[in-house]
This record gives structure tokens, C-alpha cells and sequence, in this order.
């Protein structure tokens, strides 16, 4: 296998401006249109009944910890995998891809794992109403044990994006997506499985995904082709992919220790509050998705240049995305803000009492979203250099350490504005991540060029 060369690869020669873009863009889109699966599965089991929705925010921490651990698998393998192609170390970064699949593979044992002994468990510790245990544990015994498509489906996805062709990554996501969107109706309502029938169209969904990421990447099989001839798994490149990898699947991890901690805070307060909760997670998922694309497009970008020797590449493209991912936050909040009472009533059918608490709970929650998506990709060019470590620790504060807290001052004091906890925690965590790039990550980025 040739190694890369830099004119071939667009991370090295596009301007920033339109390399972001591209590189981003269809992430964006196949994030969006995986947003509105997700969305669109829960208004589809909310028509079912309002206990089979409660289901599926109780299963939602889990699924969340299932992508923590995909997206951090592919954030390690990201940062590795693109460094060697900037080095030019072509054979070395086929290494990496033969390590991408035994992660992937070993991420799959472990839901497994859970479907087949945890799921009951985690349901009975989450509610005590049976009704709404055996439904989620149904969900997610299905989702968790046929999760090897969305393993693969990650790979996939980043070996296409890495190699130059973000295109691919829509095409694999958005396809799953859109076949999820089509069998939803059909295993919910035409064949009567309802809670069941949404995690069966999730998972062919799925599985027809990384069936077209495996495709895609046998046609670009000239410019960059996976061999697993001569393979054998490396201790060194193992540890490499881990010290990225482990913190980056802990800080994504949060959102969903985050979901449950607020799930506890909630339940004894109101059930409408948990429900409403429930409501919120599925719509900024909306928004956040692509926030999360920016910084999937911004990763390999960072890490091709810093191997390249790049610095002004570097800046630009950090600059470019803070300011395009602000943008679509700003936008997101105004939409949220807008449509918070027609989405409870017309979509996810909430009684008066839900939609009395959350049309102003929505609009509040939404403040918070161009503030943490600027955190956002600064903790991606902290993963892009090796500071794993630093987004780690901005994540711990903003989902964590001062969202909790913040939320249990205010369910004390003043209950019904528990909802700008979000507001608050964004504000200081980006104050903290915007202090971190500034003092340890730009003065690295400008030696380069000494």
C-alpha cells in the first residue's frame, strides 16, 4: 500500500474556510437527519402511550453511553489515524484501521454484555412502575444486543471522513437514518410491536448503514484500501488509540451519568418534570448533532495539520468552526424557542400540566446552546492534540460538577427555574475551556512555525 501524499489529501490543501465546511457539512447533515430518527422514534412510541415514551427517556442514558463509547473509540482512532496519513506513514495507518475493527468488535461484546444480564437490572433501579421496566428492557435488550451495525457503522464512518471523503459519512448515516424513518411506522403501528418494533428498525437501520459504509470503502479500495494481511494487534498503537480513546468515551460518557442524575433529581420533584426532561434530550439532540459534526469535521483536520506542521491551518480552522457551530446554536434556541408548546402539544401529545412547564422550561434550556457549542469545539481541538485530558476536564464541569449541583440549588430554592442550570454550567464551562486553549493549546500551535 502507497503511502499519501499531501496533494492528494484535501485536509492538507483546501482553504480552512471551505475545508470545514466540507469536511463538516455532511457529517452535519447525516447527524441531522440520525437527530430526526431519534426524534421521530420517541413522537412515534409517544402516539403509543405516555408510558412507553417514559420507557425511552429511562433507556436514554444507556443508549447515550453506548455512542460515548463508539464516539470515543473514533476520536482515539481519528487523531492516530489522520496524524500517520499526514506524516505520510501510510503503512502505519493501516495498522491503525486492522486496531479500529478490533475496538469496534470489543465495544460490540460489551453491550452485548448488558443486553443479555443488565438490562432488567437498570430498569428496576430507574422506576418502579412495572409497565414502563418491561417495556424499556425490551427496547433496549434488542438495541443493545444487535448493536454490532452501529459499531461497525462508526468505522465506517470515520475511515471514509478521514481518508478525504466526508460525503461517505453522510451517505452511511444518513441511509441507516432515513430506513429507521421508513420501518418505523411499519414495526410500531402496521405490526402492533410498538416499544419493540422502534428498537427493531433502529437496528436494521443500523446494520444496513455499516452494509453501505463497507461497500463505500471497498470503491475508494485504490486510494486507501484496509489490509489485514500480516496483522498483528500492537501493545504501542493499542495504548496510542486508548489514552485518546478512554477519555474521550468518558467525557462523551457524561451526557449520560449527566441524563441520569438529573432523571433522580426530577422523579421526586414531578413526573411531568421527568417527562418533559425526556422531551428536552430528544429536541437538543437536534441541535447539538450538528455542533458535533463541526467538531467530528475539525478533528482530523487539526490532527493532519499538526503532523504537517501547519500552524496557521490550525488556527483558522478552530477560528472558523467556534464561529459556525455558535451560529447554529444561535439558531437552534430561536427555533426551540419558537416551536417549545406547538412540539409538546402537536408532537409528543403532553397533557395541559406538561405543556403549562414545559414550553418555559424548553425556551430556557435552549439559552444554553451557542454557549456550549463553542465549548464544544474547543474540547475538540483539545482531543485533536493529544489534551484529551483538558476536554475531559471541561466536560466533567458542564455536565457534572456544576450542572448537578446548580440544578439541586435551584429544585430547592426555586423549583420552576431548575431550568437554566444548563444556562449557567455552558457559561462557566466555557469561560474555563476558553482560558485552557488560550494559556496551554495556542502556545503549541504557534511553535510550529519556530
Amino acid at each position: 500500500m502507497s503511502a499519501p501524499r499531501d496533494g492528494g489529501n484535501i485536509l492538507g490543501t483546501m482553504p480552512v474556510d471551505r475545508l470545514v465546511l466540507t469536511m463538516s457539512a455532511p457529517i452535519m447533515a447525516s447527524m441531522l437527519i440520525s437527530a430526526l430518527y431519534n426524534l421521530v422514534d420517541s413522537i412515534y412510541v409517544a402516539q403509543v402511550s405516555d408510558l412507553d415514551f417514559l420507557a425511552l427517556s429511562y433507556a436514554y442514558p444507556v443508549q447515550l453511553m453506548m455512542v460515548a463509547f463508539c464516539t470515543g473509540v473514533g476520536v482515539g482512532f481519528n487523531a492516530s489515524f489522520a496524524r500517520r496519513l499526514g506524516e505520510g506513514k501510510g503503512e502505519e495507518a493501516n495498522q491503525v484501521a486492522c486496531h479500529g475493527f478490533l475496538f469496534y468488535g470489543a465495544c460490540w461484546l460489551l453491550f452485548l454484555a448488558f443486553a443479555l444480564f443488565g438490562t432488567e437490572t437498570f430498569f428496576h433501579l430507574s422506576t418502579g412502575d412495572p409497565a414502563v421496566a418491561r417495556a424499556g428492557a425490551e427496547y433496549l435488550t434488542i438495541c443493545c444486543g444487535w448493536s454490532f451495525g452501529m459499531c461497525m457503522q462508526f468505522l465506517t464512518e470515520r475511515l471514509l471522513q478521514t481518508t478525504g471523503h466526508p460525503a461517505g459519512f453522510m451517505i452511511v448515516q444518513g441511509s441507516g437514518a432515513l430506513l429507521n424513518i421508513v420501518l418505523d411506522p411499519i414495526f410500531i403501528f402496521a405490526l402492533d410491536m410498538g416499544v419493540a418494533g422502534a428498537a427493531v428498525a433502529t437496528v436494521i437501520g443500523q446494520i444496513a448503514g455499516a452494509a453501505i459504509g463497507f461497500v463505500l470503502l471497498w470503491r475508494v479500495r485504490r486510494e486507501f484500501r484496509v489490509s489485514f494481511r500480516g496483522f498483528r494487534p500492537s501493545g504501542a498503537i493499542s495504548a496510542e488509540l486508548l489514552r485518546t480513546a478512554a477519555p474521550a468515551a468518558v467525557m462523551q460518557s457524561l451526557s449520560s451519568f449527566m441524563s441520569l442524575g438529573l432523571n433522580q433529581l426530577f422523579t421526586p420533584w414531578s413526573q411531568t418534570a421527568v417527562f418533559v426532561l425526556g422531551v428536552y434530550f430528544k429536541i437538543q439532540s437536534f441541535v447539538f448533532m450538528p455542533i458535533f459534526g463541526v467538531s467530528n469535521g475539525l478533528i482530523p483536520i487539526v490532527s493532519y495539520n499538526w503532523g504537517a506542521r501547519a500552524p496557521g491551518r490550525i488556527t483558522g480552522a478552530v477560528r472558523f468552526s467556534l464561529l459556525l457551530s455558535a451560529g447554529v446554536g444561535a439558531a437552534g434556541a430561536a427555533l426551540l424557542a419558537l416551536a417549545a408548546s406547538p412540539l409538546l402539544h402537536y408532537c409528543f401529545r403532553a397533557g395541559a400540566e406538561a405543556i403549562a412547564m414545559g414550553g418555559p422550561a424548553l425556551t430556557m434550556t435552549a439559552l444554553a446552546f451557542p454557549v456550549g457549542a463553542a465549548t464544544i469545539i474547543l474540547s475538540a481541538s483539545f482531543q485533536a492534540l493529544g489534551r484529551a485530558g483538558l476536554s475531559l476536564l471541561v466536560s466533567l464541569l458542564r455536565q457534572i460538577v456544576l450542572l448537578l449541583p446548580i440544578a439541586a440549588l435551584f429544585l430547592a430554592l426555586r423549583p420552576g427555574l431548575v431550568w437554566l442550570s444548563f444556562l449557567c454550567a455552558e457559561v462557566l464551562a466555557c469561560l474555563a475551556a476558553a482560558g485552557l486553549y488560550l494559556r496551554l493549546i495556542r502556545p503549541r500551535v504557534r511553535a510550529l512555525a519556530e
